[in-house]
């Protein structure tokens, strides 16, 4: 296999040729659906300061080994590889990336490269309140802030932690400095979908968008059913009855949230993934923080980059490497779940067990 030939060669890797400045000679790859490689969801850190029911409801985790996370020099030989094969977006995630020791300078470096159009990062905002404005110092593009409450009793049942002030004052410290910040908020049935109008509003009143999410059978969401799942045209008919019916907004993008604009100018987006994939658009692959690249976040699955990054390998066996994986691409996992006659949870806790990159936390969302 290629993996294996590219470890195996016996010269020495040059320093790394790619330059800020150079970044005018990219080269775009498309997969066998004629996606092309734009995309790329960076994770830091596999830990996690919060358990999301959705994302990680059990008791206990593998964690990745500390000795296997990539260094940032690592990341960013590996960044300059993606966007010289096309891609232009980059959002870092977790785990919670602010986690990670000394992320503004991670931001720092990667927003120095002018090719790299969107640099975004999403959270939990637990750590947010006294990591924003260095985050914006930094470079930092755009900001998503997952908010799936507003009432502090629900929000420590769903998240096992009693955090939703310190979300709440991070949110309101992060607004001014990110103007069209995003609020993401997972819509669980008979758990929190009762506040989709207060969530809206609340979002509204700091001019961020708000995005609700459809409950989705990925990675660690083990106590995943259909009957959980908030649809879209239910998310819909909820805002009408309330604020009037939502226009859709047309726009040419493979953004994975369909946009809506209200009677009275406010806008907000909805991630209808589990009952109307975007798989046909989808443009994004997933690297984890200890280097595993996954090219669907329903992969069981991935290319180990860290192994051939701490080879011998060059830059030019990276790309060529990145070139054939994405070109043999035939990825559309949440169509292939929705395809699905008898729709369970996808993978049992025992092989999240002895897997971490199967979960969501692992990957990123």
């Amino acid at each position: 296999m290629l993996l294996g030939a590219l470890i195996r060669r016996g010269h020495e890797a040059p320093c790394r040729r790619r330059k800020v400045a150079c970044e005018n000679t990219v080269s775009m790859v498309s997969d066998q659906f004629s996606r092309p490689l734009r995309n790329l969801r960076l994770s830091v850190t596999d830990r996690c300061n919060l358990r999301c029911s959705y994302c990680m409801p059990e008791a206990d985790y593998a964690w990745l080994p500390r000795e296997d996370i990539l260094r940032f020099e690592e990341i960013e030989r590996l960044v300059d590889v993606f966007v010289d094969r096309g891609v232009n977006r980059i959002r870092l995630t977790g785990g919670e990336p602010l986690l990670r020791k000394d992320l503004a300078t991670l931001v720092e470096r990667l927003a120095r490269r002018t090719a790299v159009t969107d640099l975004a990062l999403t959270t939990n905002g637990v750590l947010l309140k006294g990591a924003a404005r260095e985050l914006r110092d930094a470079g930092l593009h755009r900001l998503t802030v997952s908010l799936d409450t507003l009432r502090p009793e629900r929000f420590k049942a769903l998240t096992r932690y009693d955090e939703l002030d310190r979300v709440l004052q991070g949110i309101e410290t992060a607004a001014p400095l990110f103007p069209g910040l995003k609020i993401d908020t997972v819509v669980l049935r008979g758990t929190n979908d009762d506040e989709l109008i207060d969530i809206l509003d609340f979002g509204r009143r700091l001019n961020a968008e708000v995005r609700f999410i459809e409950y989705m059978d990925v990675g660690g969401a083990t106590q995943w059913s259909m009957d959980r799942v908030v649809t879209r045209d239910m998310i819909l008919a909820t805002i009408a009855a309330r604020h009037g019916v939502a226009t859709p907004i047309v726009e040419d993008s493979s953004a994975p949230a369909d946009r809506y604009r209200l009677p009275d100018g406010t806008v907000f987006g909805i991630i209808a993934s589990t009952t109307s994939p975007f798989c046909e658009s989808c443009d994004r692959s997933r690297l984890t923080a200890d280097g595993m690249w996954y090219l669907c976040l329903y992969a069981a699955n991935g290319i180990d980059l860290r192994k051939v990054l701490r080879s011998s390998a060059t830059d030019d066996d990276l790309e060529r490497l990145i070139d054939e994986t994405w070109a043999a691409r035939r990825d559309r996992g949440a169509e292939d779940r929705l395809a699905k006659r008898d729709r369970a949870p996808l993978i049992p806790v025992d092989t999240l067990r002895r897997d971490p990159h199967l979960e969501m936390h692992t990957r990123g969302g």
